[in-house]
């Protein structure tokens, strides 16, 4: 059975390549380009992952992140911030709001889906 990703996004490029890279790769894709949709979608649906940019519209990827992993999503939900903030304390700051892991922006086509894995395998653990 396929996993579903929900990539809340607001760039449009970004959303574009993200879907695009999941479903080559034999995953459902739900697709929110605010913070709102994403928690209604995310409580809606039960993903399996959950794809977050930092910079939002409505809201920051960190005020989501702490929503999500403190409201009633499944424990194996896993939480991943992808995101063009790299600067130092940044990934600390997503994983203590609730992220399982950070991927950094501009992603690399040819490694995310295994980028991704990776971190989904960690909290397997």
């Amino acid at each position: 059975m396929k996993s579903t990703v929900l990539i809340i996004e607001d760039n449009e490029q970004n959303m574009y390549m993200l879907s695009y890279l999941l479903q080559k790769n034999n995953y459902n894709v739900i697709e929110a380009f605010n913070g709102k949709d994403g928690l209604d979608l995310a409580h809606k649906h039960h993903p399996e992952i959950i794809l977050i940019d930092i910079q939002l519209p409505d809201m920051d990827g960190y005020e989501i992140c702490n929503k999500l992993s403190h409201n009633g999503l499944p424990k194996s939900t896993v939480i991943i911030a992808v995101t063009s903030y790299a600067m130092g304390g940044d990934k600390e700051k997503a994983i203590e709001s609730g992220a399982d892991g950070y991927l950094e922006k501009p992603i690399n086509p040819d490694t995310f889906v295994n980028q991704m894995r990776s971190i989904i395998n960690e909290k397997g653990k």
